[in-house]
């Protein structure tokens, strides 16, 4: 599936899929950041711009734009889980700059909402890790075989990146069964 250069071959179906993927994740997460920042409407419209791609909107500046929005609202929130809620909302956002490069790095664009949401929903559990691994599982469930496909083309997710890393890895595993 990569090309005579080495790279990944991805179509822009590809990319909606996984940004659909990805955008659906991060919802599950919203409402932990919108909680305790009820005025700040940057991760939702990050979401929001991920979604609209996925749908068939441009992949241009406002998606961009949106996912570094969402990224500096995450410094903005008063917990650990606003945080790696607003953080969902930006890998939904850039996961639809995947790159087409074989490396294990790229994975976080695919996975990497999925995994933030997990652990926001472990932080609102009291920092439980069943709870995370019960979200994995539910987003392995949501992936859609385009998902799946895309992350096959991919070498599996990188060592390391604490929780949200390893929350990677339970995805990836996951996904690749």
């Amino acid at each position: 599936m990569a090309d005579e250069a080495g790279e990944i071959e991805l179509s822009t179906q590809d990319l909606r899929e996984v940004t659909a993927f990805a955008s659906a994740c991060a919802d599950s997460a919203l409402e932990a950041f919108e909680a305790e920042q009820p005025d700040d409407t940057r991760p939702r419209e990050a979401i929001g711009a991920a979604w609209e791609f996925a749908r068939g909107g441009e992949r241009g500046k406002a998606l961009r734009d949106t996912a570094w929005a969402a990224l500096k609202a995450a410094k903005c929130a008063d917990t650990p889980a606003g945080r790696e809620a607003a953080r969902a909302a930006m890998a939904a956002a850039g996961s639809a700059y995947l790159h087409p490069l074989p490396k294990a790095t790229q994975v976080k664009h695919i996975l990497g909402a999925a995994a933030h949401a997990a652990r926001t929903a472990e932080l609102l559990a009291g920092d439980d890790p069943a709870v995370g691994a019960a979200h994995v599982e539910r987003a392995v469930g949501r992936a859609t075989p385009g998902v799946v496909d895309v992350l096959a083309r991919y070498p599996a997710a990188p060592t390391g990146g604490g929780r949200v890393g390893e929350l990677i890895r339970m995805l990836d595993d996951g996904l690749r069964r």
